[in-house]
This record gives C-alpha cells, structure tokens and sequence, in this order.
C-alpha cells in the first residue's frame, strides 16, 4: 500500500503555501474537511462536446455548467478502453481492463478489491444505484439497486439483492429518485459514497415527452467531419459499421412499424437499416432518399440524444439543489462523467469503440468545495484508472500499489506534480465484435497520436496541434518518420510498464449482443412499485 502519511508534513507545508498564494490572487479556500462526502455522478456515452461547458455547439447543460462554475473541468481525461463495461470495471479497481480481466463484455469478478470495498472498510456508506453492465451482483455497496443489462428507458425493471423489482416511470428521474432516497435514508453518522449511474444517452436514445417536445423542432449544426470519406486512413475505418447514414436502424430512427406486424416480424422489420424513409410534411408525403435521407437520420439521431441529455441535466440540477438544502453541500465531493465519449457524428460515426478523440474524450466536473478554486480547467492527461485513487486518497485513505492510475487531488488542489504523465495507452479488444470495429492500441501525448490496428498490422499518425479532427494519417510522411519512431517506443515502454502481455488479444468472451447485454436474472416475480 502507499502509505500518504509518510508525507504528511510535506503535504501540510506545500497545503499552506498554496492557499497563501490562493490568498495574495483573490481566493483564499478554507481548509478541506475531513472524510468528505463522494457523490459520483455517470452517464453512458455522453460526449463532452455534449456539453456547453465544454463548448458544445448544439445544446447547452446550465446545470452541468453549474457544476463546471462551481469546480474543475478536466480537459484531457480519457477512457483506456472506450465501451461501457470495460470501462466500469476500470473506474471501479483503479486498473486497465488486462488486469482487472474485463477487457470486453464478460462480467467483472467480484472477488476481487474495488474502491466501494476499500471506503466501506474504512467506515463510508456506500452506494450503487442505476447502470451497472458487469454481469456479476455488485460486491462493497451497503445499498444496491441495478438495471438489468442495458436496462430500460421506461418502466424499469431493477436487480436489488432481494430480487427484482420494477418502478415506473422514466430512468433518468428514477435514478434520481433512488439517490435522493439514499442520501436521505444514509446513517447519518458515516460519510457516505454514491455511485449514481444514468443509463442515458446510451442507444437508442428515447428522451420522455418533455424533452423529446424540446428538441423535436430543432435543427442541430453538422460536425465539419459528418461526410468524412476516410481518405487516406486504415481498412479498419473504411470497414466499421457505426455511420449516421448508413448503419441507423428504423429502431434508432423512431420509424413505426406497420401495426399488422407482431413479435420477431416487427422486431425484424425495425432492425432494418432503411435506404429510404417516407416523412410527412405539412400534410404532404414525402420520400427522402439520398443526401436528404442522411441529413435526415442525422438530425433524428441527434435530436433524441440530446433530448436523453437534457433530461440528465435536469435531475443533476435536483441533485445539487437536494444537497444544499440538507446542508450537504460544503462537505461533499460531486463529480460528473460519462463512461466514454461519443461520436455525435464526427467522422460520419455513432457509439465509440475508436481511439478517436470524440470516443475517448470523458467529460470530467468535480466540484469540491474549500479544496478546488472555483471555475478552475486542467489539460492534465488524466484517465479513467485514476478515479479510484482519487476517492480514496480524498477519503484519507493509502492507495493500493496495484492501482495502475494515480489520483488526482494534487490537481483538484491546483497542483501539478512535475512528474505527472504526459501520455496514456488505450487498447481496444472486441473484434470484430458489434459494429465491426476492429482491435486496436495506441498512445496519445499531449501533441500526437499513434493507432496500432495489429490484426491488420496498420497505423494511423494524427498530430492533434495542426489536425484536431483527426482527418489526416501522417503514419507515411517521410517526414514524420522521426515522430513515428519515438510514439511506437513510448507505445512500447508504456505497454511494457502496464504489463499488457497480450493474454487477452485473441481470446474474447463470446457472452453478450448488441452492446453486451447480460443474461438477465429472474429471481423472483416482478413487483411493482
């Protein structure tokens, strides 16, 4: 273990120091309280250029924004394996998906430590309430509640340790709901740590009718990459098939079936990927085809999005204003992500899976009061292995030296360590899995990126200063030879140091569908609540 208080006169002086600095610039922060409150807010596959904070330009988040105001925005945090179970099992044990064994859509092993397991050791009340996606009952959580798989949108059923149970109503408010009775219902003499996870925007994207009413008029800008044509980059792209135009399904596209059709006929009639659609307008039919049909399930695509996304808006919004009405605000961490980034277009592209920057790219908000300097941004290059050690050395407690990430409080602090990373390994391993997307790894520094697909033994170079939207693979220049030299090493050493012997490369679990959906378990007749 890593024993912090070794340090601890160290870390006192350089404490003081800061907010005697913080002082002489205008912001003097009281010293942080002990044993703070984590209320850990996810979502699924909600990009950050979803979100105004982040300067998105096709919707605004004011409660997110809020949270951002209030706190720091990291600018450079990624996923190290961009799908959602991988991911949940990285955030959960502070380890890359080769160590912790969840590198695709098999189920977590619960025997083994996670960060709710060392907090509830330590005396917090813990909590997991909403997407779970890891197959296995949660283990370390005093209070569970899960969704089944990918869960619903409408009328959930839930997974809780008496059996299964459903509530009706819509997701995202439900979860809400269930969080707030926690905070409620919590032993008021332990501090307490929320895992509270959001099903949305996952696919298929179905807002309620409020924010679905919201978005329907609206006509949202096109990303300059929509009709990427892949000119010059691997097979791997060429080939995928997540494209806005042609890979939407009659199901993601709210298209109605004939009402004749029942059971696998209507199944199968929705999951066709239509070449042509017949709208209505202004009383008149019409048939798109062509550059007016992808426009079209463009604008359909991103409309129920960012409908989805509004709604979590909203009930972040219920959450911050329930804290600070039970006088909870100064003593709790609340920090909001998503599970990975999400392609809203970009490149043509839905979902994720890529080591694209909008794929890998998390949103990241941390508010913290008396600790972070409101208003505050970070370029660290921060990854999803160092959420874990972040709650844990907030909490007071050593980080386990098996953790692979490194927590971030230095930097919530407003300190940089000199020695803080700056370049991170991804590795992608579901081929050809769903979407067609092919197996890959790679390294990004705070300038480049080098993409390794090895089972076509291709790569792709981006410099990110010069070619932010990844439209041009150097990986040939000539003149870029030097660069591809000295990432393949960095990839190489940072593999190396990872331990990524490559145990997992072609030995894929074959459980789960369409986005991995786990058998579901039915313990005991559905009730109603």
């Amino acid at each position: 273990m890593r024993d912090y208080n070794m340090n601890a006169p160290i870390r006192s002086l350089v404490t003081l120091l800061v907010l005697s600095l913080s002082g002489l610039f205008g912001w003097a922060a009281p010293a942080a309280p002990s044993r703070p409150n984590i209320l850990f807010i996810m979502t699924d596959d909600h990009a950050a250029h979803a979100i105004s904070a982040y300067g998105s330009q096709v919707n605004q988040t004011p409660q997110l924004d809020r949270l951002a105001r209030e706190g720091m925005r990291f600018d450079r945090c990624f996923a190290v394996n961009s799908i959602c179970t991988p991911s949940r099992a990285t955030i959960l044990t502070g380890k890359y998906s080769h160590i912790n064994g969840v590198t695709v859509f098999n189920r977590i092993d619960g025997a083994q430590p996670n960060v709710a397991k060392y907090l509830q050791a330590a005396g917090y009340y813990t909590g997991l309430l909403g997407k779970w996606h890891l197959g296995s009952d949660p283990t370390g959580f005093d209070k569970w509640a899960v969704l089944p798989g990918q869960g619903a949108y409408f009328d959930p059923d839930f997974l809780v340790p008496e059996g299964r149970t459903q509530i009706k109503g819509y997701a995202t408010d439900i979860i809400t709901d269930l969080a707030i009775d926690f905070l409620k219902n919590r032993p008021k003499d332990k501090p307490f740590f929320l895992m509270c996870h959001h099903k949305a925007p996952h696919r298929n994207w179905q807002p309620d009718e409020k924010h679905k009413a919201m978005f329907a008029g609206k006509v949202i800008p096109e990303p300059a990459t929509l009709r990427d044509n892949y000119e010059g980059r691997t097979d791997a792209l060429h080939e995928n098939k997540q494209r806005v135009f042609y890979d939407l399904t009659r199901n993601d596209l709210k298209l109605e079936p004939p009402t004749d059709l029942t059971g696998p006929a209507r199944n199968q009639w929705l999951n066709v990927k239509p070449t042509e659609v017949e709208i209505t307008v202004l009383g008149q039919k019409k048939l798109l085809t062509g550059e007016e049909l992808n426009a079209w399930k463009y604008q359909r695509y991103l409309q129920d999005y960012l409908a989805c996304v509004q709604s979590v808006d909203d009930n972040v919004g219920r959450l911050l204003d329930w804290l600070e009405a039970a006088g909870l605000r100064e003593n709790t961490i609340i920090i909001y992500t998503s599970d990975q980034g999400f392609f809203l277009g970009d490149h043509g592209l839905y979902d994720k899976r890529f080591m694209y920057e909008p794929s890998i790219r998390m949103p990241f908000i941390v508010r913290w009061p008396g600790v972070i300097k409101p208003g505050s941004t970070t370029d660290a290059i921060t990854i999803n292995p160092d959420f874990a050690p972040t709650f844990l050395e907030a909490a007071g407690l050593p980080v386990p030296v098996d953790m692979q990430g490194r927590s971030l409080v230095s930097i919530l602090q407003g300190r940089r360590p000199t020695d803080w990373r700056h370049s991170f390994y991804y590795r992608y391993y579901h081929d050809p899995g769903d979407h067609n997307t092919r197996a890959h790894y790679g390294v990004r520094t705070e300038t480049h990126k080098l993409i390794y697909f090895w089972k076509k033994d291709q790569y792709e170079l981006y410099d990110l200063r010069n070619d932010p939207g990844e439209m041009h693979n150097l990986y040939s220049d000539p003149a870029q030879q030097g660069v591809v030299a000295e990432l393949r090493a960095e990839m190489l050493r940072l593999k190396k140091e990872l331990k990524d012997d490559d145990q997992f490369a072609d030995k894929m679990p074959t459980n789960g569908g369409v986005d991995g959906p786990f058998p579901d378990k039915q313990r005991i007749p559905p009730r109603v609540l």
